[in-house]
Formats: C-alpha cells, sequence, structure tokens
C-alpha cells in the first residue's frame, strides 16, 4: 500500500477535470477563498465586540451614578 504512481495521480486529475471541468475549478477555489475571508472577519468582529461591550457597560454604569 505504499505511495501512489504517477498514473494514479494522472487518472485521478482527468476525472476531476471531467466532472468539475476546466472553468469550475477557478470558481470553485474563488469561492473557498471569499469563505475564508468571511470566516477570518467574523472573528476579528468577535474579538473586538467584547472590548465595546464592555465599554457601552461602563458608560451605562457611569450614567447611572
Amino acid at each position: 500500500m505504499g505511495s501512489f504512481s504517477m498514473w494514479h495521480w494522472l487518472i485521478v486529475l482527468a476525472i476531476v477535470l471531467l466532472l468539475f471541468g476546466r472553468g469550475k475549478i477557478p470558481e470553485l477555489m474563488g469561492d473557498v477563498a471569499k469563505g475564508i475571508k468571511s470566516f477570518k472577519k467574523g472573528m476579528s468582529d468577535d474579538d473586538a465586540a467584547p472590548s465595546e461591550q464592555a465599554k457601552t457597560v461602563e458608560h451605562k454604569a457611569d450614567d447611572n451614578k
């Protein structure tokens, strides 16, 4: 069960190209990249949100005094 030979990889590549077509693969990769960017943006928004919430709570506490 060693590594696959070059012929195995060529056959796999041919099947992938037949299934997705030449134009679909770049579109698919672009969609993956957009998803990763959205995920990173969401994570950075989550990091920024607690500090903004803490400031809001502090301002409300100061207003109630």
